[in-house]
């Protein structure tokens, strides 16, 4: 395992992360803080994510999780498990951006948890797994608005307890 397995995602109020394979908003503050917050870091997502994406995200090692032995893409690695690819990341903080999945199977694993909570619902069809609070602790709430949306949003950080 990493020093740190970090869980980073932005979820509506539902626990939405996803429709039809794509972001349901655009906050480019998000986007921003997800950019500073994971880069120069190895980051884990399902193949679905990364098709969603379309390209490795630069200045971080990109690991895809696939059960496809025949998959490749130039600049990303490949991983047949969540547990292949936390080995395959090494040391240091590794983060999981998604999709559903890989969040389900790696919450169960995880040291942190950043989550953008969304101040909006959406109809979403992806949903990260609820955060059980006798596991995780929050220990920080930085909570903004939105004037586009007109809508609050949240940076909160859990720690596993």
């Amino acid at each position: 395992m990493p020093a740190q397995l970090t869980l980073i995602v932005a979820v509506d109020r539902n626990n939405g992360i996803g429709v039809n394979n794509t972001l349901p908003w655009r906050l480019p503050e998000d986007l921003a803080f997800f950019k500073k917050t994971t880069s120069g870091h190895a980051i884990i997502m399902g193949r679905k994510t990364f098709d969603s994406i379309g390209r490795p995200l630069p200045n971080r090692r990109n690991i895809v999780v696939t059960r496809n032995p025949g998959w490749a893409h130039a600049g990303v690695e490949r991983a047949a498990s969540l547990e292949e690819a936390t080995r395959i990341a090494g040391e240091g903080e590794v983060f999981v951006i998604g999709g559903a999945q890989i969040y389900t199977d790696a919450i169960r694993v995880a040291d942190k948890l950043i989550v953008t909570e969304i101040g909006a619902t959406y109809d979403c069809d992806a949903f990260f797994p609820p955060i059980d609070a006798t596991v995780w602790a929050e220990v920080a709430r930085d909570t903004r608005h939105s004037a586009e949306h007109g809508w609050d949003y949240a940076f909160v950080i859990y720690q596993r307890r």
